[in-house]
Formats: C-alpha cells, sequence, structure tokens
C-alpha cells in the first residue's frame, strides 16, 4: 500500500508514515475517509480531488459542533490497493463515510467495502454499480449517458451522420462506450468502430490508424486524465480533419497540458463550474462555484483549472448537509453503526442541495441526483474552455 497519509482537522495538516492523532480533538469527531490516485497513471485526477477535499475542510470544519477529521490514503491508481485502504479507513481508522476514487474499477472496489462494512460512500466518479444491490453509495459525478447525450445532440447539429469511438480498455471505456451507443441510436448517427487502449499505453497510433480507415465524421473519445490525450494527439499526427469530441473525464489542467494545440476544437461536456465566471448571473450553481474557486485559491495557493476538486468539493458539501440532519434527527453518536445508517439515510434524502456542479436530489435506489443543470458544452480554444453556444 502506498502509505502516504494525511489527518487533516482541528487546523492541523499532519503527513507521515503512520497516523498521528490530532492531540485537540475530542472523542467523537466526525471521521471522513478519503482514498484517492495521488501517484500512477490516475494521478492527474485524483490529485484534483484530494485538493478539493482540503478546499472542502477550510470551507468548514464542523458539524453542529463536531469537528471533522478528514483522513487521506493514496491507491496509487490500482484498484485492489483502493480495496485495502477502504478496508482499512472502516476496519482501523472507524470512519463514518468513504470518498473515492480516481477511475471506476477502484471506486467499484471501495463501494464493495462500504457495502459490506455498513459505511455510505460518496463517489467522485461515476460508479457502474447496481444500487438494488448496494444501497450505501452514491455518487456526486454526473452520470455518463446525462453528459454523452448532451455531446450526441451536439453531433447531430453539426451534421455528424458517422462516429468512430476510442477509449480506455477499461469499465470507464465501457460507460463512454455504452452511453454513445444508446444516444446516436436514438439520433441516426452510426458508430462505425469501437478501438481501446490501456490507460498506461504511450502511443495508439495502431488503433487510430485503424479507427480512420472506416472515414468516420467525427470521432468520440473516451479516456481520462493525461492518458486521454493520446487519441487527440494521434489523430493531429495523422491530419484527421474531422470533429473530435470527448467527455467530462478529461476536463483537467494535465489533459490541456498534454493535449496542446491537438486538442483545440474539441467539443466535450461538463459541469458549470469549469466555466463558471461565463455562466449568467441567475444560473443556480454559479454563486457557490465562485466561492469554491476563491476558497481553493486561498487553501491550495494556486487557480483550479479542472473538473474533479469540485466533484470532491460538492461530496463535501453533500456530506456536511447529511451529517448535520442525522445528527438533528437521531441523536446518533459519530462511530457507532447506528450514525452511519442514519446518515447513509440522510445521503438518500437530499433535496435541492446546490453545488459547484450541480443541484442534487438524492432518492434509494438511484445512484446519482442530478438533472440538466449539471451540465454544459465546452470547446477547448487554446488552452481554455469556453462555454459552446
Amino acid at each position: 500500500m502506498k502509505n502516504i497519509k494525511h489527518l487533516i482537522g482541528c487546523g492541523l495538516a499532519v503527513a507521515s508514515l503512520v497516523s498521528v492523532p490530532c492531540l485537540t480533538a475530542q472523542a467523537r469527531d466526525l471521521k471522513v475517509g478519503l482514498s484517492v490516485s495521488l501517484s500512477g497513471p490516475n494521478s492527474s485526477i485524483g490529485v484534483p480531488y484530494s485538493k478539493g477535499l482540503k478546499a472542502g475542510l477550510a470551507y468548514q470544519d464542523q458539524v453542529e459542533g463536531r469537528k471533522i477529521q478528514l483522513i487521506v490514503l493514496d491507491d496509487g491508481s490500482d484498484p485492489s490497493t483502493a480495496g485495502r485502504n477502504a478496508r482499512k479507513l472502516v476496519n482501523e481508522d472507524k470512519v463514518d463515510v468513504l470518498i473515492g476514487t480516481s477511475g471506476v474499477p477502484s471506486a467499484i472496489a471501495m463501494a464493495q467495502v462500504g457495502r459490506d462494512a455498513g459505511v455510505p460512500m460518496i463517489g467522485v466518479t461515476p460508479i457502474s454499480v447496481d444500487p438494488a444491490k448496494n444501497p450505501w453509495v452514491m455518487t456526486v459525478a454526473q452520470p455518463t449517458q446525462l453528459m454523452v447525450d448532451a455531446v450526441v445532440d451536439r453531433m447531430s447539429k453539426d451534421g455528424v451522420k458517422t462516429v468512430g469511438y476510442i477509449g480506455f480498455s477499461d469499465a470507464w471505456g465501457d460507460l463512454v462506450h455504452d452511453a454513445l451507443a444508446k444516444a446516436s441510436g436514438k439520433a441516426g448517427i452510426q458508430v462505425v468502430d469501437d478501438e481501446r487502449y490501456a490507460r498506461s499505453d504511450a502511443s495508439v497510433m495502431g488503433q487510430v490508424l485503424r479507427l480512420l480507415s472506416k472515414r468516420p465524421d467525427a470521432v468520440m473519445t473516451g479516456g481520462a486524465g493525461t492518458p486521454g490525450a493520446l487519441p487527440f494527439l494521434a489523430l493531429a499526427e495523422r491530419g484527421y480533419r474531422g470533429k473530435v469530441y470527448g467527455q467530462h473525464g478529461l476536463i483537467n489542467a494535465d489533459f490541456v497540458r498534454v493535449v496542446g494545440a491537438a486538442g483545440n476544437g474539441a467539443i466535450m461536456p461538463t459541469g458549470p463550474v469549469i466555466v463558471a465566471e461565463q455562466l449568467p448571473d441567475d444560473y443556480p450553481t454559479k454563486k457557490i462555484a465562485l466561492e469554491f474557486r476563491d476558497i481553493y485559491q486561498k487553501v491550495n495557493h494556486e487557480p483550479t483549472t479542472d473538473a474533479f476538486s469540485a466533484y470532491a468539493f460538492d461530496g463535501w458539501l453533500v456530506f456536511l448537509d447529511a451529517a448535520r440532519r442525522a445528527m438533528d434527527k437521531t441523536g446518533a453518536e459519530p462511530g457507532t453503526p447506528a450514525f452511519r445508517t442514519a446518515l447513509r439515510d440522510a445521503i438518500f434524502s437530499t433535496k435541492e442541495l446546490v453545488g459547484t456542479h450541480g443541484v442534487y436530489n438524492l432518492k434509494p435506489g438511484e445512484l446519482t441526483g442530478v438533472d440538466a443543470r449539471a451540465r454544459v458544452i465546452v470547446e477547448l480554444q487554446d488552452g481554455r474552455w469556453k462555454l459552446a453556444p
């Protein structure tokens, strides 16, 4: 296990190879466990998640007078490690809620641990689990279908009739492909190829050559973070002139840096936080999005340029709201099975909670709770995201 551990609470931030207790913490403080990819191929996503939660803790570090301890573990972009981290957080650290992680396979591994232990989990990435079989997990990330529907609608307006697909050879690649197939069928757009690559691959030229041999009008990509830039780079190298579309897994600074000029004109959906200053003043998420940007800048000493840190912040908002209601309703003590159950029930009764990515309404039996207010279409222009009409 990558045993980098952070205990954040009581105004302190401690990083060490062993657990260091917060000396001024009182018994029965709230404990939040985050397993995230601080290293490995998913770190371009995981590091923003951890910074987003740091901003969340600075935004509010207690509920009903109870201090919050945030415990962060590195899963090294490995699903097995993510599962082990979750078990440690539950069994040794006795957390009240799990938050994580970077990548669908790792999030699924964490969700299984949460279910077995009776600990609620707030996902920050789309999670492909059956809520009927795991009623302990939800995600603040927009459903992949909601986002891809917006892309396909844009394809239709752009006159696209055929599209080739290239994405990860894992659960995220499957989620994007399946959403594309469903939406494109309804729109009368034909998916003419399905190419895959591993997150650790250094090149996708072979896949791109096969894809281009099908002569698609456009290309849809199903990657995320830094490795998500590979198809754009290969397409540009081959001189492809058609439209290239992406999805919300690509909205981060490392992708923009790596893709460079090859990403110019790329169109993809994202949560409205990424273009908050470009939104009309009456957009429901604009106020909290701008507040998030300010506090992120203060605690991380840099501006936020990605969507992932804001997912983590929204997860923190969901936790704060649910923890308050769980305490008010039951009086159960943090650290007990009764409180974790009450917290789970409170999470799944969230109503009109305004976050940076959307407005959350949750109920049992559903993984997500956002609607069309949680998506906008953006275009990458010279390294900046621009709100597309």
